[in-house]
């Protein structure tokens, strides 16, 4: 009988590749299982008539707001090309009385108004900086102490044009989160924590270069999905269509809920933190054109928040991401559409999600219907973690559970929608893994994370 592998990652999206990454610098055996057929999960891109479409928005701010995001781009040598990972000009802007208004999320933008009037924009500048003198945690954000408070009760005791044309539009746009149903602890860390737009990046190759770079180091088997598993005497089974496999240990690097559904048999307090990790939807709509069009008041910029359309939240503007993302001459938008167009269009047929998203976005580009060449569906059911009351209490019991044979990575972890958490996610995962093998006495020498 062949001695079975230290561990088995099941996803292989940016959570299941770190933590594969990380434990194969250890020393220790990993295989990576993905059930799709290309790695990148969430942050996959397409490569379709010469443009690059990224199925999701990730941008990349400094190493101060995702430090461990920027470990892997060192690690992986991302960073030797200095044109591997521009920065995105104008990254964003807000749609209000028929133009686009740039400079949001940055300085610059308190002067020259984002849309807001000047006493929203100072009491902006106040939220700022009590969040910032907060010094919330984005890894824990049950440790705000904001208790059962959604993100509506955060900026009830603020200006109305904040949660109106900002704030609700930013959690609703780009985290598909209701203001309504959203804990505020979450949203106001990744506020504090990601700092200004002015320094958001994009990979020149795609969003999901990252994923590609730590995958060309590993052992992935795509087109191999995971059906259940159980931990035993002998490791932990992970039953499959392509054959069973059994490992020491295991990590289900996929959302809360597909995790479940493999482990329900997981110890209480697990379960008890899955069950409470809820998922918004998200669906996006890509457009090639036959030429590049912008926004009305927007010359250049990248996503543009739009606070009061029935369907579309925000409209990014990909070919100015980077002009790598079409062809020369051609152009290339998305349509990020709203929680409730989301949930309502989840199921629908891929010409419908065109007729009626399509129907709204002459209101900001007037003639892009005429010159779409072809579109794309991007379907989510599973789409960013929604975190909300119940979620920060069920989050305490799950950190401080030990090390076992079964453990988890995402960004549903720390509900931080985005790249860096789910890598962030895979540094706790790795070393939660690594203290279980040396508990048990792997047999391979296995150096300290």
């Amino acid at each position: 009988m062949s001695t079975p592998i230290d561990v088995a990652v099941v996803g292989a999206g940016p959570a299941g590749l770190a933590t594969a990454h990380l434990l194969t610098a250890a020393g220790c055996t990993v295989r990576v299982l993905e059930s799709a057929e290309e790695v990148g999960g969430r942050m996959r891109t397409l490569r379709t008539d010469g443009h690059l479409i990224d199925t999701g928005a990730e941008m990349i701010p400094s190493a101060d707001a995702y430090p461990a995001t920027w470990r892997l781009i060192r690690a992986m040598g991302l960073d030797h090309d200095p044109e591997a990972i521009p920065l995105v000009r104008d990254a964003l802007s807000v749609w209000w009385k028929g133009r686009s208004h740039r400079h949001a999320g940055r300085p610059l933008g308190l002067l020259t108004g984002m849309g807001l009037s000047p006493s929203a924009r100072l009491d902006l500048a106040r939220l700022q900086l009590d969040l910032g003198r907060s010094d919330p945690d984005p890894e824990h954000p049950e440790r705000a102490g904001t208790g059962e408070a959604t993100i509506a009760d955060l900026l009830r005791t603020h200006h109305p044009q904040l949660r109106e044309r900002l704030l609700g539009p930013l959690a609703a746009g780009f985290f598909g989160w209701p203001a309504e149903r959203a804990a505020a602890a979450p949203f106001a860390a990744h506020l504090a924590s990601a700092g200004s737009t002015a320094t958001w990046r994009t990979y020149r190759d795609g969003m999901d270069t990252l994923p590609r770079a730590l995958a060309a180091r590993l052992d992935v088997r795509t087109g191999h999905p995971v059906t259940a598993l159980a931990p035993g005497p002998d490791g932990v089974r992970l039953d499959s269509p392509r054959g069973a496999l059994t490992a020491r240990t295991a990590v289900l690097a996929v959302p809360a809920p597909v995790a479940a559904g493999l482990y329900p048999d997981a110890p209480a307090a697990e379960r008890a933190y899955l069950a409470a990790c809820g998922y918004a939807p998200m669906l996006r709509l890509s457009l090639m054109l036959d030429a590049p069009l912008s926004p009305r008041g927007a010359r250049r910029g990248f996503a543009h928040l739009v606070p009061d359309d029935p369907r579309i939240g925000v409209v990014t503007i990909d070919h100015a991401k980077h002009p790598g993302r079409a062809p020369r001459g051609r152009g290339l938008i998305s349509l990020i559409a709203t929680p409730t167009a989301a949930r309502d269009l989840m199921d629908a047929p891929d010409d419908e999600v065109d007729r009626r998203l399509l129907e709204r976005v002459e209101r900001y580009l007037p003639g892009a219907t005429a010159r779409v060449r072809g579109t794309v569906t991007h379907r989510f059911r599973h789409g960013l973690p929604l975190p909300e009351a119940h979620t920060m209490s069920a989050r305490p019991a799950f950190v401080d559970r030990p090390p076992a044979a079964v453990d988890y990575a995402g960004d549903w972890i720390s509900s931080r929608p985005c790249s860096e958490g789910a890598v962030a996610s895979a540094y706790t995962a790795a070393e939660r893994v690594f203290a279980f093998l040396t508990a048990t006495r792997a047999p391979t020498p296995i150096e300290a994370l």
